[in-house]
């Protein structure tokens, strides 16, 4: 049995945290925080709410599945922030809170008077990020931004891809999800900060950084040669082999990351190999890619996934098969690991989320509730606030919620 069990106590359960957020950069910096015990209220239009709400298909019942991915532990207040009532209600809300999360182009949140340095002015303790396109300065900060856009001009998309084919972007939006996790990283350290020296500040997450942060070694080889890596596929610049192949059913990655390893790799696959001085180290087999990949690719074809992967791991060979994502979600291991939960949705009954990807062995975090349905939990939000049932009708009557 895993030892990541909930527990009654989480890490971050003392935190409120008012999220304006859409789309999926925010909200997973949100869901990150939220699944670790912080109370996360989504502030959402009262005309349909995050627009993720209607991507789709595919839904289930009403909600789009896309929404469901990243809203989990989060209640919903519809909010029209163009009313002045509506941002006293987000003042009074703030009153209250640790952390402020939004994702508005630079410039929109100082338009309603919520920027940084009014709230700052305002409540001092605040934790305030903004997650955007490029940052909140620079000659781009006011430019519409999409993870698309980011994987192309943060230089990822520029290294995805095939050799000499066109530039290929990442199946799931890495440049919203990095920004997302670094915003989160961020407001967690700007929190340890206000424990000791009694002040919040700006947190400012952006795509364009992120991605460019993650380049890591790709950009230790630019700043070392001068030369762009190029577009190798799912092979490996500095390792050979280390790739994907083809198989008789499927493609199987190899990972032949030390020379100990390339023994045992090429006993399995091809033992000439062994005494072939044009392979005998990395060096040369990264010198020689192009003969010696096309040379294995001959070799792989000739066995299915299972035969290879069972070979190689018996072997000691670092591999894995390329599974498609019903194959993951089927995987023992993942099932083990807790990343298969169902959780009960207020409108749609029983639905399924991703688990969570850090087990804290004493305090972890937990999926409490589904995503919520728009505006679900507005009435008790604003009874909190000691709004009685009368003003909360004349308020959602003319549209303020």
């Amino acid at each position: 049995m895993p030892s990541w069990r909930p527990s009654a106590l989480e890490p971050l359960d003392d935190l409120l945290v008012i999220d304006l957020t859409r789309a999926l950069a925010g909200p997973f910096c949100t869901v990150m925080l939220s699944d670790l015990g912080a109370r996360v209220i989504k502030v959402e239009t009262p005309d349909g709410g995050d627009d993720t709400r209607g991507w789709g298909p595919p839904f289930i019942g009403a909600e789009s599945a896309y929404f469901l991915g990243v809203n989990r532990n989060k209640e919903s207040l519809t909010l029209n922030l163009k009313d002045p009532r509506g941002r006293d209600i987000l003042l009074r809300l703030l009153t209250r809170a640790e952390v402020l999360v939004e994702n508005f182009r630079p410039g929109i949140m100082d338009r309603f008077g919520l920027g940084y340095a009014a709230l700052h002015e305002r409540f001092p303790r605040l934790v305030y990020a903004s997650i955007s396109g490029f940052g909140q300065d620079g000659p781009y900060r006011e430019r519409t931004a999409y993870d698309l856009i980011l994987q192309g001009m943060g230089g990822v998309m520029g290294i995805t891809g095939e050799e000499g084919g066109p530039p290929v972007k990442v199946g799931v939006a890495i440049a919203d999800i990095c920004a997302g996790m670094y915003a989160a990283y961020g407001i967690l350290a700007a929190l340890r900060v206000r424990e000791r020296a009694g002040q919040g500040q700006l947190v400012d997450a952006s795509l364009l950084d992120g991605q460019v942060s993650w380049l890591t070694y790709a950009a230790g080889y630019y700043f070392a040669t001068g030369q762009s890596p190029e577009r190798l596929g799912s092979g490996h610049p500095t390792i050979v082999p280390y790739q994907a192949f083809q198989t008789a059913d499927g493609y199987v990655n190899v990972a032949v990351g030390s020379e100990a390893i390339w023994r045992r790799f090429a006993e399995l696959v091809d033992p000439r190999l062994l005494d072939d001085p044009r392979y005998a180290t990395n060096r040369e087999r990264v010198v020689r890619r192009k003969e010696l990949v096309v040379h294995l690719e001959g070799l792989l074809k000739r066995k299915t996934t299972r035969q290879w992967t069972e070979a190689f791991d018996a072997a000691g060979v670092p591999c894995g098969p390329i599974l498609t994502v019903e194959d993951v979600f089927a995987d023992p291991q993942v099932a083990h690991r807790g990343m298969v939960q169902e959780v009960d949705h207020a409108t749609v009954g029983r639905v399924k989320q991703t688990g969570l990807p850090v087990k804290l062995s004493d305090t972890p975090g937990r999926i409490r509730s589904a995503p919520p349905a728009l505006g679900q939990h507005t009435d008790a939000i604003l009874e909190e606030l000691g709004l009685d049932g009368n003003a909360i009708a004349d308020l959602r009557r003319e549209g303020v919620v």
